[in-house]
């Protein structure tokens, strides 16, 4: 865990005490479709909309909410940004951006409007701007000088009545963020990196923020005309390999909903980038998976991502009169359901009855949690259509298929036209995490060799003894490959010298 430079003292008050408490029981049983086939599929708010399309710093990627396996008094959400990173995308590789408030909003009551709004800010340092390195050295821990570029962050936990903040407490200040990993030989352990930047403040949150494995798993190339008619090309999961950048939060769960006879919460996440006048607008919004990927058409994707849940009564058509089932049949020639789809709106729109549907519901894109179900000792893919009613859609859990079970449903799964449809890929390349934050250590960037002894040291011997990053006249920087190889890169005054040995790749 790490320890942030306090600037305030602020968030010393339990969270208990900052936001209304509740903790009740409840279930459903449900039964469905164990047995699956190939079948359509598409990605989760991955470049989803074409304005956000380019800005990937502010383009959420899915939003997972469940109750903490190891901790079942506690529930974790876990929001992530930047899809599709490359994880040898440098340079500059991938923070989060400093124009931007990544929020974590939470309806208490079910009545469209957030109640809670946990806020993220972060701020990145840079310690030497003569290099064009993400690190100048091996990277051994989060404070390491070597790490030539830093980030941390500010939680702000803003209380809201009718829309309007009421109170804004500072939860945490300067907490660390976990860097890109750019690769073995410069971050070695990564792990040990990753779990650095776990902290929890003294209000009883946990939080985590830094790059992590792609969670979702899915066969993307629905795209090429749903496979082209083709099924053979269904089964490879296109995110493996990629990663995100995560922002993960564990909160007790009396203090996240509203009272004991109300646990159901709504999450979504949202992005504000801040404009040339200073002010902050929405640019990219999600709850459920799916809806502004093949719900919504392209007329609406940018319009949702600007809006609030007050406002998706206007997009109700798109949800009672989905395109997708009429795709499928003029492909695959499988009948599409009568509309409109009532159904649709109840799992998508308002909760399954008895089960995550608040009372008095408005309707509207949320991912609904049930607080109050206890983590299930062997969670099963296909959720609640499975009988596991702590799964998708109730929250959504790291290794929930939401793919096979949105399709079965979109399909008609609860209107009497069973199917076994999916897109073949049933779980995540990487393997999730038993404690938090659970998401999986990101792919690295390179797989150079793991450095053995102290690989920064030899550098700087090599170079005629220590050498300071930053200096006003040559930036000298160097890094390695493998144990006792060093490439040395000399820059200053007009001079580029670079000089390889033993055939090995330097810097």
């Amino acid at each position: 865990m790490t320890t942030p430079t306090s600037k305030s003292g602020a968030g010393r008050r339990s969270i208990a005490s900052l936001i209304c408490a509740s903790l009740a029981a409840g279930g459903l049983a449900a039964a469905g479709v164990t047995v699956l086939e190939p079948g359509a599929a598409s990605a989760s708010s991955h470049r989803e909309a074409p304005l956000i399309s380019g800005e990937p710093q502010f383009d959420n990627t899915d939003v997972y909410a469940f109750v903490s396996p190891d901790r079942p008094d506690t529930t974790t959400i876990i929001a992530n940004w930047i899809p599709f990173e490359e994880p040898a995308g440098g340079p500059n590789f991938f923070p989060f951006s400093e124009d931007a408030q990544y929020d974590i909003r939470v309806d208490q009551d079910g009545d469209a409007k957030e109640d809670l709004i946990f806020r993220y800010t972060f701020d990145t340092r840079t310690k030497n701007d003569r290099t064009f390195l993400y690190n100048t050295g091996v990277v051994e821990s989060l404070d390491d000088p070597d790490l030539n570029i830093t980030q941390t962050y500010d939680i702000e936990l803003i209380k809201l009545r009718d829309r309007r903040a009421v109170s804004r407490t500072k939860l945490a200040d300067d907490v660390r963020v976990a860097p890109s990993n750019v690769g073995k030989a410069s971050m070695p352990n990564f792990k040990k990196l990753r779990d650095e930047a776990v902290y929890k403040t003294a209000s009883g949150v946990t939080t985590f923020a830094g790059q992590a494995d792609d969670p979702f798993f899915l066969d993307l190339r629905v795209f090429d005309l749903l496979y082209g008619g083709d099924l053979s090309e269904v089964g490879r999961d296109t995110l493996k390999g990629y990663n995100v950048n995560s922002i993960a939060l564990q909160v007790p769960s009396q203090a996240l909903a509203y009272s004991k006879d109300q646990p159901i919460v709504g999450i979504w996440s949202t992005t504000q980038r801040k404009g040339a006048n200073g002010r902050f607008h929405q640019v990219s919004r999600l709850g459920m998976p799916l809806v502004n990927e093949v719900v919504n058409p392209l007329k609406d994707k940018d319009r949702f991502n600007a809006s609030s849940p007050t406002e998706d009564a206007q997009f109700l058509k798109n949800v009672t009169e989905p395109e997708l089932p009429k795709l499928i049949e003029a492909i695959y020639k499988i009948p599409a359901p009568k509309t409109p789809r009532n159904d649709l709106v109840d799992v998508f729109l308002k909760g399954v009855e008895g089960l995550n549907q608040p009372p008095h519901v408005t309707p509207s894109e949320q991912l609904r949690l049930n607080t109050s179900i206890r983590p299930t000792a062997k969670p099963k893919r296909l959720g609640v259509l499975d009988g596991d009613n702590q799964g998708f859609p109730n929250g959504r859990r790291l290794t929930d298929d939401v793919i096979d079970i949105a399709l079965q449903v979109v399909e008609g799964e609860l209107v009497g036209a069973k199917n076994d449809l999916g897109d073949a890929v049933d779980k995540n390349d990487k393997k999730f995490g038993k404690s938090f934050p659970y998401v999986g250590l990101p792919t690295a960037g390179s797989r150079g060799k793991t450095v053995k002894g102290n690989t920064t040291n030899n550098v700087r011997s090599a170079l005629g003894g220590g050498v300071e990053t930053g200096t006003d006249d040559t930036a000298l920087i160097a890094a390695s490959a493998g144990a006792g190889a060093v490439g040395v890169l000399l820059i200053g005054s007009g001079l580029l010298w670079w000089r390889r040995r033993n055939d090995r790749a330097y810097y």
